[in-house]
Order: C-alpha cells, then sequence, then structure tokens
C-alpha cells in the first residue's frame, strides 16, 4: 500500500511541537536528528537521555528530583526516575499556557444540559472535592471506586483522589453488577461513588439496584456518595440524595498535592475479563504522566488552545487518555450518551449517525479520536463530516481495532484533506498507543505511521528474531515507562510476569501480529491468539473484517480457524451479522468468497459462512474470536466466556447450537 494521503508542510519542523521538541535537544542537549527515525532510533536505544529531556522539556513539577533516570533496564521490573516525588493531578492542573478564564472542560451529556468548567473553576472543584475526601477519611494508599459516566465530576473525583495519594478505579454505569464486583472485589475500595441512573439517547436507565447490589459484595466499603444524575426520581417522586453536592461543599481547605513515588499507584485498570477474572493493572503518577505528555503534546500536536475528544466511556483505557489533555494544556469535551442519535435532555432522540460530529463543531473540537468501528460505521451510513465539524479540526484519531485502507480513505475523502489521522494502537496495559502517528511523516494508506517515541516495538518470528516486512509477534524490548507498577495483590509478580514475559524472557509480549515495514510504518492484523493458520500460512483477522465489513450486506462479522489435529488445512467459519432484510442464502454466500478471493486470496474462503444476530463482544465494544473458537471446539459457554465481560452475552448462544449440531454430526 504506498498511496499517501497526507503529507507534513514544508514547515513541519517549524510548525509542530515535535519539531520543537527536535530544536530543543539540539539546543539544550546537543543532539540533531535529520528525521523522525533518527530520533526514534534514539529515543529507543538512549532510553535514560530521551525520557530524561522529556522531564525537562516539559518542565515536570517534581517535590524531589530524581537521582537517575532508569536505575534497572531489566523487564520485569524496570526502575525508573527513583528518589523522585511527584503528583500527577498537581501536573495535569498546572495547565501550562492557559489562563485561569479558559474553558477547559465541557460536558456533552444526554442526561442532562452542557457543564463547562474554565480552569480555575477546575482547580476549586478538585480542591472541594479533595477536603470532602478527607472527611471520609481518605488517606494515601486508599482506593476510591467510581460508578459514573463521562461526565465532569467523574474526572474531578480522579484528580481530588490522585491529590492525596489515594488510587481511583472507574466502571462505566453500563457494567452490570458482576461485571464491577468481580473487579472492585479485588482492589477492596473504602469509598464508592455512583450514580441513580443515567439516559441513553432518551431511554431512561435507572442503576439503584445495581449500586444496592454493588455495596453488598464489597464489604469494605466505609461510604457510599450517591450523585443524582438520572433525575427521574425514586418511584413515589421524591429525588435520589445527592450526595455529591455534601461531597463537593465549600470548605476552606487548601488544594495540595500529596508527593508520592514515581511509581506509586494512580489508578487500576482491568483486563477484559473475557476468560477469567478482570487483570486489575496497576499504573503509576510518573510513568503514565510522561508518556501521556508525550503523546499528547509530540504525537498528537495538542497543545493550549486545542479542544480534545475522544468517545470513550470510564470503563475504557482511552477516557484515562483523554483526560491527560490538560496536562500539556489543551481541553477536553466528555460525552455521555448514545454516539447516534441526536437527544437532548427531555426531547425524542433521533437517530443520527452524525451527532458526534456535528458536536465537534459545536464545540470547536480540535482533535476528534473514535474507534475504527464507528469511523467505519459513519463510512457506511454516508455521513460526511467536513460540513459539519468547521475548520479547526487538525487531527483524527483511531484505535480499539486496526483501520483498514478504506477507513483512511474515507477520513480523507469526508472529514478533511488536511487533518493528520492516526491510527493508534496500544492497550490498557500500557495506558496509551505504541504505535501511532507523527506530524513530521507522511500518512500511507491502511498503515500505522510510526512507532512512538520511547517504545521499542519490534516484530518476532517464531525464533524470536525482530523481521522486517514479515508478520510477526509484536513484542517491545525495551522499557516504557508507562508499562504496569504490577497487578494489584500479585505480590511475588507471578502473573504479571506469565501476562506479558512468558514467551520471550525479558521481552514483553503484548499478543498482536504486526508488520514492521521497510519505511518503518506499521500494519496490526489482529491478535496472535486469534491467528488464522491455514495450511501453515497465518492469516490475521482484520484483513478479513476489512473485506466482510465493507460490504453493504454485511453489519457485522467474526472469522475463526479450527485447526486439524492431523495436520490439515482445518477449517475457516465465517459469521456474519447483516443488515436489515437481508438473508444469507447461496447468491451472498458466493459473493461473499469472491471479495474475499479477489481482494486477498483462495485461502481466505471460509469452508462456512453462518448468519448470526451478532457478534460477541467485550464491553469495550472488542470483538471476541477466541471464546467462540473455544466454544466451537467443544468449551462448554460458561468457561469459554465470563458472562460479565460481555456487552451482549447471549450472542454466545448461537455458536453453541450450532457446536452442539456439528458434535450430533
Amino acid at each position: 500500500m504506498d498511496k499517501v494521503l497526507w503529507t507534513p508542510p514544508a514547515d513541519a519542523r517549524n510548525r509542530y511541537r515535535m519539531g520543537d521538541f527536535m530544536n530543543w535537544l539540539a539546543r539544550e542537549r546537543g543532539l540533531r536528528f535529520a528525521d523522525y527515525p533518527a530520533l526514534w532510533e534514539w529515543s529507543t536505544t538512549d532510553l535514560s537521555g530521551f525520557w530524561g529531556a522529556v522531564w525537562d522539556y516539559f518542565m515536570v513539577p517534581a517535590h524531589t528530583a530524581p537521582t537517575a533516570v532508569l536505575a534497572d533496564p531489566h523487564m520485569p521490573g524496570a526502575v525508573w526516575f527513583p528518589g523522585a516525588r511527584l503528583n500527577y493531578a498537581e501536573a495535569v492542573l498546572r495547565m501550562p499556557g492557559v489562563a485561569d478564564t479558559t474553558p477547559m472542560v465541557f460536558g456533552v451529556s444526554q442526561s442532562r444540559g452542557p457543564v463547562t468548567l474554565t480552569a480555575a473553576e477546575l482547580r476549586e472543584q478538585v480542591r472541594r472535592v479533595r477536603a470532602g475526601l478527607v472527611r471520609l477519611g481518605v488517606t494515601r494508599g486508599d482506593r476510591v471506586a467510581a460508578y459514573l459516566p463521562n461526565i465532569p465530576e467523574t474526572y474531578v473525583l480522579l484528580l481530588a483522589t490522585a491529590s492525596l495519594g489515594a488510587i481511583f478505579s472507574s466502571c462505566a454505569p453500563e457494567f452490570g453488577t458482576r461485571s464491577v464486583t468481580d473487579r472492585w472485589r479485588q482492589i477492596a475500595p473504602k469509598v464508592l461513588v455512583a450514580i441513580d441512573g443515567y439516559r441513553y439517547g432518551d431511554k431512561p436507565i435507572d442503576r439503584r439496584g445495581e449500586v444496592a447490589a454493588i455495596r453488598e459484595a464489597l464489604p469494605t466499603l466505609e461510604h457510599t456518595v450517591t450523585l443524582s444524575y438520572l433525575d427521574s426520581g425514586a418511584p413515589d417522586g421524591r429525588a435520589e440524595p445527592d450526595g455529591w453536592a455534601e461531597l463537593a461543599a465549600p470548605t476552606e481547605e487548601p488544594l495540595e498535592f500529596t508527593p508520592v513515588p514515581f511509581d506509586h499507584p494512580l489508578y487500576v485498570l482491568y483486563s477484559s475479563g473475557t476468560t477469567g477474572l478482570p487483570k486489575p493493572i496497576v499504573h503509576g503518577h510518573g510513568g503514565i504522566l510522561l508518556e501521556h505528555l508525550k503523546m499528547l503534546a509530540l504525537h498528537q500536536d495538542m497543545g493550549p488552545g486545542d479542544r480534545f475528544f475522544w468517545f470513550t466511556t470510564t470503563g475504557w483505557m482511552m477516557w484515562n487518555y483523554l483526560v491527560s489533555g490538560p496536562a500539556v494544556g489543551s481541553a477536553i469535551v466528555l460525552f455521555d450518551g448514545n454516539p447516534v442519535v441526536s437527544a437532548r435532555p427531555g426531547q425524542p432522540a433521533e437517530p443520527d449517525p452524525a451527532a458526534l460530529w456535528r458536536m465537534a463543531g459545536e464545540f470547536g473540537i480540535t482533535y476528534f479520536g473514535t474507534s475504527a468501528p464507528f469511523l467505519l460505521a459513519c463510512r457506511k451510513a454516508g455521513v460526511v463530516p467536513r460540513d459539519l465539524v468547521g475548520d479547526g479540526l487538525r487531527g483524527v484519531g483511531s484505535t480499539g481495532a486496526p483501520l483498514p485502507p478504506e477507513g483512511f480513505n474515507w477520513v480523507y475523502e469526508n472529514v478533511g484533506r488536511d487533518v493528520l489521522l492516526t491510527s493508534l494502537s496500544g492497550g490498557t496495559d500500557v495506558c496509551t498507543g505504541f504505535v501511532g502517528g507523527s506530524p513530521l511523516l507522511p500518512v500511507y494508506q491502511g498503515e500505522i505511521s510510526c512507532r512512538a517515541l520511547g517504545a521499542r516495538v519490534e516484530a518476532y518470528d517464531p525464533a524470536g528474531r525482530p523481521v522486517i516486512g514479515e508478520l510477526g509477534e509484536l513484542v517491545i524490548t525495551a522499557p516504557m515507562p508507562s508499562m504496569p507498577v504490577g497487578f494489584w495483590g500479585d505480590e511475588d509478580g507471578h502473573r504479571y510476569r506469565e501476562a506479558y514475559f512468558d514467551v520471550y524472557p525479558g521481552v514483553w509480549r503484548h499478543g498482536d501480529w504486526i508488520t514492521v515495514t521497510e519505511r518503518g510504518t506499521c500494519v496490526i492484523t489482529g491478535r496472535s491468539d486469534a491467528t488464522l493458520n491455514r495450511g501453515g500460512v497465518r492469516l490475521g483477522t482484520a484483513e478479513f473484517y476489512s473485506v466482510v465489513d465493507g460490504m453493504p450486506e454485511v453489519a457485522d462479522s467474526v472469522v475463526v480457524h479450527l485447526e486439524d489435529d492431523q495436520g490439515g488445512a482445518g477449517e475457516l467459519l465465517l459469521f456474519v451479522v447483516l443488515a436489515d432484510g437481508v438473508e444469507l442464502d447461496e447468491a451472498l454466500r458466493s459473493r461473499i468468497a469472491r471479495e474475499l478471493r479477489g481482494a486477498l486470496s483462495p485461502r481466505h474462503v471460509p469452508d462456512e459462512i453462518h448468519q448470526v444476530r451478532a457478534v460477541p463482544r467485550t464491553l469495550s465494544g472488542k470483538k471476541l474470536e477466541v471464546p467462540v473458537k473455544k466454544i466451537l471446539t467443544g468449551t462448554p459457554v460458561d468457561a469459554a466466556a465470563a458472562r460479565g465481560a460481555l456487552a451482549n452475552p447471549d450472542s454466545l448462544l448461537a455458536f453453541e447450537e450450532l457446536a452442539n449440531a456439528r458434535s450430533r454430526g
């Protein structure tokens, strides 16, 4: 794929923050780099030099200076910035280059009217809630759990919790009781802050029953604070008492920040938990701060005057990524609701696949982040965002799944010729993207532009050797500061080592297939544990979905390969969710096969194609090939996947029925 869709302007080194950083390195360190590849090579070989430069360039506020940058480079267990004392919330609330009166947080909700906080108002809210948490007895190391949507109060709670050196953890309110308690039982929270309910479009969803069940399941809770958000009132018409108002009550207590070590826990994120208890992934103050400063300012070129949006919930790591925006001086836009309807509080919802783009224009968003499936859905719906977003949109981010070439084309044809499109890939494990974009590099159709600074990403062949231009296991061969501090409760580090370092000792194995091209771009083709291996040829799932999901008759799909234990080619099974009014007949089967053969190869033609009502997805929207494969090879449904980790657990039943039918012959 050699088609160039975007080229950096001639003055890129003087226009973008990445160029300013390179000029700073030349001026302050005597280091000169001809281009991005040279800068990346240095950033991943001189780790102390690079991350020390990031610390100094961004003038990280520290109460105590570090005695070194990287005291021990061995993985797992690399030791970063020993001796440093800092606080993530303090660095975020510094909001460099921003006046007190600048609007910095925009809350857009389908449950209530819009909320705006200026820089001064955000600091004031954090000051009050911090004092409220102190009144509840929260101190350094305590856990504060948030069963809250993507609204300003959740952000304030995170910063207030972090300011105390306490530890934050959030679950989106669409998570069911089991999903929440599977996560929070592991960390034993002291305080729970929860909403009474919310609206999705114009549909009211009461969560008071779930909150009661969560409280009952968490014996360590000492306090529960209710945020009255649904405004539907109790059945007898009385409104739910609003504990948030008391938590955020006026106070004379000053806004202070507890200095903590670089690796002190900031928040706990969780793996999807589809095949067992979700892994409680602990991230530290310093690692998250440095990583997000680097990505947001240098790779996404954001700073004062920008307005940053990513469509996410509080149950996905992209929320944690989004809310670091003020650390680089960028305002953030928080959206809570159904992304494909226009719904204002008290008004009926109307289907509107362009609703988020409309919002982007209304709020002057300069960086619009979302998922690859959302962009492809907009393409199918014929949305033309350039008529809605205005001239200020400079960047579009895509993550959650590989973005196929047609997704790239759609953005440049329908969003804007001048936007910098970044296809980002990383994960909850590092709370960032380790491959993404750079304003100093061109955007090639269907390719991720680069490996991120400080991220030594490589492709390994089966023998554990790095390869270029070939499909391989995505590995990280040098430590990153935002690699987890560890897993909560994993005292000896066994689970942590098993998760990432069991295949290649001392090397992080991420679980994706990646090709690193000769020009330094990357193509990710799906999870390596969901590999399609036909006759010894490994096939990624992403290219299947690019072809099949691009057909107008197909709304969604999932593909799995069942190996032959006798060494044969095995079976390739494709499952499709069809558009309304479409049935799977032989003509459509033939058309799907023809498209796959023509666009990819004869090896990609499925042995069987089945129609299903839904594709199983995680709560964050990712397709689940592995549980489908397990069910089809005889694993009981409840053992193949934890139902509470799925957005649509009933979707597994169709695969169970097929497995039973196949076993009967």
